[in-house]
């Protein structure tokens, strides 16, 4: 999290070591969205790079003897080897599929494209580069196909005459061909599945979302403020509702009463004086023993009675769109809030978008009464 905003990552193993003499040990390099990398220190594509020159990091165990030469390239099923080289050019591509632009094997697809369009060999020079650019040792994935791997590039890659990988078939005119027959099989799959999945996927919204929305837990030592705001999602905001039957003063104080078995301690946490001492008064209650089953249905109905029974609470929640609600905080357990790490289920940010969803619902019903009368 950056001053409220979310950076994804991508994490992987690498060896690291602290002093050039020293032992080499396990540790997590981390790549952010942004660009950063994290391996014990802060640094970049260029720190990375300078890390591994130096070897104060290694990417592959260096304890562990390297692989023998296979008998023959063509024949062999292992990819190329994992190297400093090509491990920098696969954090370079996971920067970019983090920021969902095209990786080495998008541009790969691309240029075979193009060459189906036009077999002209300018654009089989521009598919040889856009081979050549993808992470060596992933190359063999580049097709997604287990049987093939990337046989059919390194064919059509091979001049006609020429045998591939120097130790593999001759290469012929209908070879080559065979290929591109190979390519268009494939196209036709994915046209197939791309109707498939129109009609199946009917519902799926045309345009993008708005980007996500963060709520913050918030402190206010001076008392709320009279101006609306984002913090009046929050679970501890006093607005008072009427919930099966009893009044509470927050989403908190409800929560936490019906959770508690002890008709005491609801009265408590019903009359506490903040919904942060309701929180801490229910946290220390004793618990129905049906409550891990019935938590999300009474947190429903507490937010639907929070948003229905204040206009101006509805009209903010409405006006958040479709954005995805991240209910971040300390307070609330990963159950409920968005934990950057992986651990929350973020259940309040689906709820809000749950409640949302049917507050506009509500809001469409209501305008479609009179024309259905007229």
């Amino acid at each position: 999290m950056v001053d409220g905003e979310r950076i994804d990552g991508a994490w992987c193993h690498v060896w690291r070591r602290y002093r050039p003499d020293g032992d080499y040990y396990l540790d997590d390099l981390t790549v952010f969205a942004d660009g950063a990398i994290t391996c014990g220190e802060r640094t970049d594509l260029a720190g990375l790079e300078k890390m591994l020159a130096t070897g104060r990091l290694a990417v592959t165990n260096p304890e562990t003897p390297p692989l023998s030469d296979e008998p023959s390239k063509w024949a062999s099923r292992r990819g190329e080897p994992l190297t400093a080289e090509g491990f920098l050019l696969e954090v370079a591509d996971r920067i970019e599929a983090l920021n969902e632009r095209p990786t080495a094997g998008q541009r790969c697809w691309d240029a075979i494209q193009r060459f189906q369009q036009e077999p002209a060999e300018s654009n089989r020079a521009l598919l040889r580069a856009a081979y050549l650019a993808v992470p060596p040792h992933l190359r063999i994935y580049v097709l997604g196909d287990m049987d093939r791997q990337d046989r059919p590039l390194r064919i059509l890659l091979t001049d006609i005459g020429e045998a591939v990988e120097g130790d593999g078939p001759v290469v012929t005119a209908e070879m080559h061909q065979d290929v591109l027959d190979y390519f268009s099989r494939g196209d036709q799959g994915v046209r197939s599945e791309q109707e498939r999945r129109a009609v199946q996927h009917a519902d799926d919204p045309s345009e993008p979302g708005r980007p996500a929305l963060i709520s913050h837990e918030t402190v206010f030592p001076q008392g709320w403020p009279e101006r609306s705001g984002l913090f009046m999602l929050r679970n501890d905001f006093p607005a008072q509702i009427v919930f099966a039957g009893e009044s509470y003063a927050s989403v908190l104080h409800g929560y936490w009463a019906l959770s508690a078995v002890d008709a005491s301690d609801r009265s408590r946490i019903r009359d506490a004086a903040s919904g942060r001492e309701a929180h801490d008064l229910g946290g220390r209650a004793t618990h129905r023993s049906d409550w891990s089953d019935v938590r999300l249905a009474v947190m429903a109905g507490l937010l639907r009675a929070k948003f229905t029974q204040h206009p101006e609470l509805t009209q903010l929640l409405v006006s958040t769109g479709d954005a995805r609600i991240s209910y971040t905080g300390f307070s609330d357990s990963p159950f409920w809030r968005d934990v950057p790490d992986g651990r929350g289920r973020n259940w309040m940010g689906r709820l809000l978008e749950l409640t949302r969803s049917e507050l506009v619902a509500q809001q469409l019903l209501r305008t479609e009464e009179p024309r259905a009368l007229n």
